[in-house]
């Protein structure tokens, strides 16, 4: 065989492996993995950081689906409708799945009855941040200044109605004697495009919503909420530093399959994220969006997610909040 035959030959045989391959992809079924936040958000940032590279260690394209509205309700209930076959996951955070059923009468799902946990990958904290033209740099400075303001009356952005940062808003209000009115609104990237336009003074939300305008100068993160400091955010005090305790407990990042899926399938998409996370440049990035990554396996998780709804359950209890 000619030097010129040989790599005709190999030239073929490249090609149609190429070609099989697009072949059995294109065969493929997708997978969705539903987001009930608005693209731009953190947690659109997350799905679509993970989902490019599961699609590798799946071998099937990896769709992200945004179903915004009711803080992840939406989203939910697409899960529960869904076919427990694998084509379709709920990535979420604590709100969705912890803390609606709480809040909520009829949510239209229980997470517990119509969710599987698939596997966590991290924990992340909540903050309360200022626009850069509130003149307050700090969380005390900003109780001064909505009292120089409107007589103690002031609005804070939460990026979902009856979720934990409007209970921290209603908790903060009580502690400094103001009226702090929580605007709720549909997911964190409209909250914080009115935060970069200054039409709200504040807000509070997760540290990866926040992170990248923070660290771009366009607003401040100015208290954490958690047990200590944040290393992305060393010179962020904590609320209990502040002398605001009960919001030590760190919510999560978890994915969910709708009830009957099997437990292979649950295993083999578990076992991709475990192996996507500990990618050290997926690792750096879920890091720079304010996470701690950390694998959950399907048990941990559910173990997680109770011992969550148990300690908010009991913040809720006492606020004297009504289910709506």
């Amino acid at each position: 065989m000619t030097h010129f035959t040989r790599r005709l030959f190999l030239g073929s045989l490249l090609a149609a492996s190429m070609a099989a391959a697009a072949g059995a992809w294109a065969d493929a079924k997708p997978v969705r993995i539903l987001v009930g936040f608005p693209a731009g958000g953190g947690t659109d940032a997350i799905a679509r950081t993970l989902a490019d590279r599961l699609k590798d260690e799946l071998g099937r394209p990896v769709i992200v689906e945004n179903k915004p509205g009711a803080g992840g309700q939406l989203a939910a209930q697409t899960l529960k409708a869904s076919p427990p076959d694998g084509s379709t996951y709920f990535l979420s955070h604590d709100h969705t799945i912890s803390i609606l059923p709480l809040v909520m009468k009829n949510p239209g799902y229980d997470s517990a009855r119509d969710f599987v946990p698939v596997a966590g990958f991290a924990s992340f904290v909540n903050a309360f941040a200022l626009s850069s033209g509130t003149p307050a740099k700090s969380l005390p400075e900003y109780v001064n200044w909505v009292r120089s303001q409107g007589g103690g009356k002031g609005t804070i952005g939460v990026p979902a109605p009856a979720s934990t940062p409007e209970f921290l808003v209603k908790v903060l209000g009580e502690r400094y004697n103001l009226d702090l009115v929580p605007v709720p609104y549909r997911g964190s990237a409209p909250l914080i495009g009115d935060m970069l336009g200054n039409q709200i003074a504040a807000g509070t939300g997760s540290v990866p919503d926040f992170i990248e305008h923070h660290k771009a100068g366009r607003l401040r993160v100015a208290a954490v909420l958690g047990p200590k400091r944040q290393a992305i955010l060393p010179d962020v005090p904590t609320l209990a530093e502040l002398g605001i305790a009960g919001f030590e407990d760190l919510p999560y990042y978890g994915v969910f399959a709708p009830a009957g899926t099997p437990k292979a399938v649950i295993d083999e998409f578990a076992q991709a994220l475990s192996k996507v996370i500990a990618q050290p440049e997926v690792r750096t990035r879920l890091t720079d969006l304010g996470l701690t990554v950390e694998f959950m396996n399907s048990a941990q998780l559910a173990a997680r997610e109770r011992a969550y709804a148990k300690s908010w359950a009991e913040i809720i209890r006492k606020s004297g909040f009504q289910p709506q």
